[in-house]
């Protein structure tokens, strides 16, 4: 499928960001949008090939979950279970709520930084 350039720009943005998050650190969708200047984003169906410039080897999808440090339910059942088990991989702890929703304590694992790393000194 081909994308406009508005949408290269927009995925660009996103996936460059996703790629900030440090090893062992969660993030959500809302702060992710923050963070780049746009209102909501979507990380679903990276490519698996490794020579596509963003792809699931190299942007860790599975470092942003939802603003409640819910997983987000995915049309797969075993995608949330998939996103727990890179997290937990990566030394995250990843608990089990009263409905089966998996979470992950924002306090302990959040990372909410005012700009991205990459953004830091800009203005100055």
């Amino acid at each position: 499928m081909v994308r406009s350039e508005e949408a290269e720009a927009f995925f660009y943005e996103v996936y460059t960001a996703v790629q900030q998050i440090p090893y062992g650190k969660v993030t959500s969708y809302g702060h992710i949008a923050k963070l780049i200047g746009t209102l909501g984003i979507c990380l679903k169906h990276l490519p698996q090939d490794a020579e596509a410039p963003f792809n699931h080897d190299n942007v860790p999808w599975q470092r942003v979950i939802n603003a409640k440090g819910i997983i987000s339910p995915r049309s797969q059942p075993s995608g949330a279970r998939n996103q727990a088990a890179a997290l937990q991989t990566e030394g995250v702890t990843v608990t089990t709520g009263a409905l089966g929703e998996l979470m992950v304590d924002f306090s302990e694992y959040g990372w909410f930084p005012k700009v991205l790393p990459s953004e830091e000194g800009e203005d100055e």
